[in-house]
């Protein structure tokens, strides 16, 4: 990695790559797309206004957007600021929403009209869409802000489920976030002629991945629209209509687009696909069998990452192929990639021999800062690393590996209650805690069931309070609230993630 790259910020490099790539397509939703000439200016627009508001170095902005180009604009205005965005989904429900704001303290939000979102009174608010924010908008230059932050700044705050019912915020730094992509050029050679798609919410890491995979290097950024990206059918039209190159996604919604992929073979067949990447949770490399079997080793080449909010997106790399489908093996999560030191320790701290399994600890330049505000959590999860050099940490992932006799990870389990379904990092304590305090439950006991596989469910078993009478449908009725009153309720009851 050059000088210059290790000590850049996403907003410089994005400006540079600007500079070359001016009037090429930069983003695209729906209907509306911006080149990177424009999309640069209205972003830089919009720091502005940030700027004069009041925004600093380090500030925390919320961003409350649903799927759109002003979503992209806003990162990169917030960025451009010097400050950190701290994202939120519109579909939180509004007691997750509420814990995010008194926890991160935002100094400014910016959203648009209709979002749903309460904002704490006192908290200044950006509405893109006013007719006087816009008015103000228009009235700013698009040249570059020149605010300049290190590379260990702050970029983003992503928050995770917590086991007590409390979710963390993890503070990720742009030098984080640049070697990520710089590590993996070997591996992927990502250009100016991909085209990506956003598919994920940008409260959700993958995004990280996703936006900056095709803005640092010239490609398209194709934004996928919620409806679509619930709908397989439809998201593989979109992938052969837009010429999507690189896809990425959790195992879960691409076993999905598999069969839709084999209920419309010749809408399969026009697939421009160079790159699959999966991440998010464990991969059952078996199932890929079919697709392998339609579509080749390489056309395109499917790639495994394992990966932690805590540790920038991703950890390893295992590029896959027909053969290790065909094997049987294990979720494959290959090599550590170059910039990190992954390793499988016992309770000691100690490396454990190939083929036994330990705790998946994670060192080098994607180590977050830590726990945004929770500095006892910190200590506890980002500990020294004894193998790394003075000063180094590593991340304790909670995660069960081995390695095999080919110098491979396979990911074994969790070492906690920690799950992920469809994608998403769930402590079943946080789900537990919430249900105990719904009436009439006394106790309650939440774990992950696979009646059909690949067909993952949170389910719960309660015990009533002494003396209350709580019948089945009443109980149902409980649960399905409750997973409202919980922040991955969009993502998880409308796949069916809950019963």
């Amino acid at each position: 990695m050059s000088d210059r790259v290790q000590t850049a910020t996403l907003p410089e490099l994005f400006e540079a790559q600007a500079g070359v790539s001016a009037e090429s397509v930069a983003v695209v939703c729906g209907e509306e797309s911006l080149s990177y000439g424009e999309l640069n200016a209205r972003a830089n627009r919009l720091a502005r206004l940030l700027v004069g508001r009041g925004v600093g170095v380090e500030d925390r902005v919320g961003l409350v957007l649903s799927r759109s180009v002003d979503l992209v604009v806003g990162v990169l205005a917030v960025l451009k600021a010097g400050a950190v965005y701290v994202p939120v989904d519109p579909g939180y429900p509004a007691d997750r929403v509420a814990y995010v704001w008194e926890d991160a303290g935002p100094s400014l939000v910016v959203t648009v009209a209709g979002a749903g979102v309460e904002v704490p009174a006192g908290v200044p608010l950006v509405v893109l869409d006013d007719a006087e924010v816009m008015a103000e908008l228009a009235g700013f230059d698009g040249a570059d802000v020149g605010v300049r932050v290190s590379s260990e700044a702050a970029a983003y705050v992503i928050y995770t489920s917590g086991s007590t019912g409390r979710p963390k915020g993890v503070v990720v730094s742009h030098g984080n976030v640049v070697r990520l992509f710089e590590s993996t050029d070997g591996w992927f050679g990502f250009g100016a002629d991909d085209v990506w798609t956003l598919f994920h919410s940008f409260a959700f890491d993958f995004s990280v991945w996703e936006l900056w995979g095709a803005l640092l290097r010239g490609g398209r950024l194709v934004v996928v629209p919620f409806e679509v990206s619930r709908s397989p059918g439809e998201f593989l039209r979109l992938l052969v209509d837009e010429g999507v190159t690189v896809l990425n996604q959790t195992p879960s919604a691409f076993y999905q687009l598999m069969q839709a992929d084999r209920e419309a073979p010749g809408m399969g067949g026009r697939l421009a696909l160079r790159w699959v990447v999966f991440g998010g949770e464990a991969l059952d490399v078996w199932r890929l069998t079919e697709w392998f079997d339609r579509h080749g080793d390489s056309d395109p080449v499917l790639v495994n990452m394992y990966g932690i909010t805590e540790t920038t997106v991703h950890v390893s790399y295992a590029a896959l192929d027909s053969r290790i489908a065909k094997s049987g093996a294990g979720s494959v999560i290959g090599v550590g990639i170059p910039d990190l030191r992954v390793y499988v320790l016992d309770e000691d701290l100690r490396p454990v021999p190939t083929d036994v399994s330990g705790e998946m600890y994670v060192g080098g330049a994607g180590v977050a800062r830590g726990y945004w505000n929770r500095a006892g959590l910190t200590a506890g999860r980002f500990v020294a690393d004894p193998f790394g050099p003075a000063g180094a940490r590593m991340y304790r992932s909670g995660d069960v590996a081995r390695w095999t006799d080919e110098g491979v990870l396979e990911f074994v389990g969790r070492a906690d209650d920690q799950v992920k379904v469809r994608g998403f990092r769930i402590e079943l304590g946080e789900v537990e805690s919430v249900l105990g305090e719904c009436a009439g439950v006394g106790q309650a006991v939440v774990v992950v069931r696979e009646d059909r596989p690949g067909d993952r469910r949170l389910v719960a078993y309660v015990v009533p309070e002494a003396g209350a009478d709580v019948e089945a449908n009443g109980l149902r009725g409980m649960w399905r609230g409750c997973c409202r009153s919980i922040w991955f309720r969009r993502r998880l009851w409308c796949w069916g993630g809950c019963r």
